[in-house]
């Protein structure tokens, strides 16, 4: 069973791609989607979160721990994701592998993912069905059996997994580097998915101890979405989980990073077709007002064929095949605004970098139009409602706003992507991307080491794959 330990952006696609669109089920309009909520906590300290929507009898039950590499330590990296993978082991009354064949046979799917600050474990059913993973989840936030026998194969799914993923990824391998470099404090320094030497060290005992400190009620909260009634569930999940012991809130603060000082370069080299620029910028989460502004620079930037990277770099000037604009907006901490291109062939790295440059440094000078200003925030308006057109969705959205902050905080995002004014994206621009808050990645492609094999009778050009 293939893992997901991307960004909660690529979560998302990835998972609808994988079938979770068949849950569609529209929003209600009535009221805000926080004010369709209720919260209990349980005394063991259980929080969960109940949302009815009653559009289709579909139910998507979902387990989030505050856990995730964030949490880990130098030397241990890794540990969150392995523990996800180990989840599926089995425990004294669901046998290895059993957890999966029960919610497929009962016509379910299932999946789990980790990030920097989370790992998460859903299933997706028809409503009549949701006592299944309700038992099957609080069994095994307990009673996980770890067994060296299971470890070790485990272990190496990991490594390879890690070589398919990213050491083979000449992007993925820059992104990774590029973060390291941003990062030199804070633990958003290493991979989700760790780095290989330390998957091939950590030992079974590492995994017990991080499962007994992470795993349990107090560091979990349950996120129940679809056909039911509230009056109902609740008693069932107060049954299934109230028991577990509460456990300790692990303590979650981490070392902030320091500001950076002036600006960093990586330089990566790898076998790859293009070359690529990436320019990172450290900026706030969702807990500061600026989060929002960047989120209206990001859409100015990258949202659409008509927005600035790709109307200027892509179709006027031809430098990049690709751009793309990122704000980790949903964490934990503060995180990073980034830019990227991949580089035409015949163009150089320098030209792209310029190019990108010179759009950072012309929102610190320009004042965006009011046109180009209000389709950005309708484009992020409408993306976030339209996010909430499923089901799993909606859990996905009230959950990962409950990692970073609070489910509460759902609501804003509208209003105060509504409320940003030209004069606040120059303000942010010339606060956050400047230069001196920058990390520059470049991939420079290498030839290969490995010649294309050639069958025999056979001339070069049919082994080229068009």
């Amino acid at each position: 069973m293939g893992r997901i330990d991307k960004t909660v952006r690529l979560v998302w696609a990835c998972l609808l791609f994988a079938g979770v669109v068949l849950l569609f089920a529209p929003v209600r309009t009535s009221a805000s989607l926080s004010e369709q909520v209720s919260q209990a906590t349980l005394p063991n300290g259980l929080k969960v979160i109940l949302l009815e929507n009653h559009k289709a009898p579909l139910v998507t039950f979902q387990v989030w721990y505050r856990v995730g590499s964030r949490n880990e330590a130098w030397g241990k990296t890794g540990l969150s994701h392995m523990l996800e993978h180990m989840m599926f082991k089995g425990t004294s009354k669901v046998g290895p592998g059993e957890f999966s064949r029960t919610i497929e046979q009962n016509g379910g799917d299932e999946n789990a993912f980790t990030s920097a600050d989370f790992t998460a474990y859903f299933e997706n059913m028809g409503a009549d069905r949701l006592p299944i993973p309700i038992n099957l989840e609080s069994d095994r936030m307990e009673g996980l059996l770890l067994k060296e026998e299971e470890f070790e194969p485990e272990r190496s799914v990991v490594m390879e997994e890690r070589r398919l993923r990213t050491d083979d990824n000449p992007r993925a391998i820059l992104t990774e580097q590029l973060a390291a470099t941003a990062f030199l404090i804070h633990p958003y320094h290493w991979p989700v998915i760790g780095w290989m030497q330390d998957i091939a060290r950590f030992t079974l005992e590492d995994l017990k101890k991080y499962y007994a400190t992470y795993y349990c009620p107090s560091n979990a909260v349950v996120v129940v979405v679809g056909d039911f009634n509230k009056e109902a569930v609740l008693p069932m999940i107060e049954e299934a989980f109230g028991p577990l012991p509460g456990g300790s809130p692990p303590f979650g603060h981490v070392d902030a990073e320091e500001p950076q000082p002036g600006e960093r370069r990586i330089v990566v080299r790898r076998e790859a077709q293009l070359a690529s620029v990436m320019k990172a910028y450290h900026v706030p989460n969702v807990n500061e007002a600026d989060s929002y502004v960047l989120e209206v620079i990001e859409a100015l930037l990258s949202a659409g064929e008509s927005s600035r990277l790709n109307r200027l770099l892509v179709r006027e000037k031809g430098l990049a095949l690709a751009i793309d604009a990122q704000n980790d907006f949903v964490s934990k901490d503060p995180n990073l605004f980034t830019v990227s291109a991949e580089v035409m062939p015949g163009k150089t790295v320098d030209e792209v970098e310029k190019a990108l440059n010179e759009q950072m440094e012309r929102l610190q000078r320009e004042l965006v139009g009011p046109r180009e200003l209000q389709k950005a925030k309708n484009q992020l308006e409408s993306s976030f409602v339209y996010s909430q057109d499923s089901l799993f969705s909606q859990g996905m959205i009230l959950a990962t706003y409950e990692m970073a902050s609070t489910w509460r905080d759902v609501d804003r995002y509208v209003p105060a992507v509504r409320s940003v004014s030209a004069e606040d994206v120059r303000r942010v621009a010339k606060r956050y991307l400047v230069p001196a808050n920058c990390t520059t990645g470049i991939l420079v492609p290498v030839p290969s080491t490995h010649p294309m094999p050639i069958r025999p009778g056979s001339s070069l050009k049919e082994n080229i794959v068009r």
